[in-house]
């Protein structure tokens, strides 16, 4: 990575020779022993200290430490990745990956895994500053290409974080130097709606020369969808929505960390990645023929059809939507999509997940104490929608 201006400094990934010092401070963290035993790591956190003394750029932390970390996962917990569209990153080309957001880490992580496989160079990742919530964090983050996004409260902070991100991928994608992963809207898709937020494509224009058509080619926007046979995490996002329906929601402290562990040993099954065709030049113009802010709107319609036609459906996907059918009366569409077997498979699944959590609601006191069985039936149902609404948009 070549130097950069020093506005840069507090949100862009390390240099390679900020990586021994940084893995010099990783070394004696206290907790890496039990982050090897969560991973099951053989050798325990003795071979995490041995890759970091070997680490002196950032690819030698991607190779000896981010891959060994992936791969174990992935062989612990899925079937297997799938994926297309590695071609659009033939000669060095660089993107910016507009993707659907279904878990914390692994959506990027799975990407970055994919690019090293194959020898690509490896993105960078947009990531929120409230997942940095220490100097290990950090530098495992900023270690592993990470772009930290600021989460600011006021307008003022908003607009200045909001240009300056702007800049660093513009001069990033357009200048060659690389890849940047940024998920679709702030945060991930809890009810598997995947639909792309006009202020993040106003923010990815806002660096630009004023000019919608050649401000957004330039950035040759890669839509890419993430479909995982089973839902990272998803009885934790049926309580997150069930509890937002009747008050604003409030993470816990230590909650995104939770969700982040969740996600890294729940068994996913079989994980699909499509990196779509970037988008045209025509479609580019079209949008800018409308009003300003409409034109943000066509945009993410258009980035929301590339994401929705290329999420791979299961049959996960289409029980859910049987069932569905079947609870408002309505005759199963998709009895061919799925076996027998498969359904009572994701009967249990379901049960099991719904359960794990609903303790916590039935003994949370500001949801005003509510009856099991409906408290039950309600997170079956939005249990239910997040596998099923993938479905409904095609």
């Amino acid at each position: 990575m070549q130097k950069l201006d020093s506005i840069f400094d507090d949100i862009r990934p390390y240099y390679d020779s900020e990586i021994k010092e940084s893995a010099a401070r990783m070394y004696p963290y206290e907790y890496l022993d039990d982050i090897a035993d969560f991973l099951h790591i053989e050798g325990g956190g003795d071979t995490f200290r041995k890759a970091l003394k070997e680490c002196s750029s950032i690819f030698d932390f991607q190779d000896k430490i981010m891959a060994m970390v992936m791969e174990h996962v992935l062989s612990q917990t899925s079937a297997g990745v799938e994926l297309t569209g590695l071609e659009y990153f033939e000669g060095g080309q660089t993107h910016l990956i507009l993707a659907n957001h279904r878990d914390i880490v692994l959506d990027p992580a799975i990407i970055q895994l994919i690019f090293h496989r194959k020898g690509i160079t490896t993105t960078e990742i947009a990531v929120g500053d409230n997942l940095i919530t220490s100097q290990f964090i950090e530098d495992v983050a900023r270690s592993n290409k990470m772009i930290k996004v600021t989460r600011s409260t006021s307008a003022r902070e908003v607009y200045n974080s909001s240009l300056l991100l702007s800049k660093y991928i513009r001069h990033q994608v357009a200048s060659g130097s690389s890849s940047i992963w940024i998920a679709q809207r702030q945060g991930r898709t809890k009810d598997g709606h995947d639909l792309t937020e006009q202020g993040l494509l106003k923010m990815v224009q806002m660096s630009g020369k004023g000019d919608f058509v050649s401000d957004m080619n330039e950035l040759k926007i890669i839509p890419v969808a993430i479909s995982y046979e089973f839902e990272p995490c998803d009885a934790l996002k049926a309580r997150e929505v069930y509890i937002s329906r009747r008050r604003p929601y409030v993470k816990k402290e230590g909650e995104d960390l939770n969700s982040i562990l969740t996600g890294m040993r729940c068994w996913k099954g079989r994980i699909k990645v499509c990196f779509t065709a970037p988008l045209l030049s025509s479609e580019i113009e079209h949008c800018a023929l409308l009003e300003k802010n409409e034109r943000f709107v066509e945009l993410g319609k258009v980035v929301d059809s590339r994401i929705h036609s290329s999420y791979y459906l299961w049959p996960n996907n289409y029980i859910a939507e049987d069932i569905l059918r079947e609870r408002e009366g309505e005759k199963p569409g998709f009895v061919r999509k799925y076996s027998r077997a498969a359904k009572e498979t994701f009967l249990i699944h379901m049960e099991e997940q719904v359960s794990s959590v609903i303790s916590d609601i039935l003994e949370d006191e500001t949801l005003g104490g509510a009856d099991k069985e409906n408290v039950q039936k309600e997170l079956e149902d939005i249990f239910l929608h997040i596998y099923a609404n993938p479905v409904r948009y095609r």
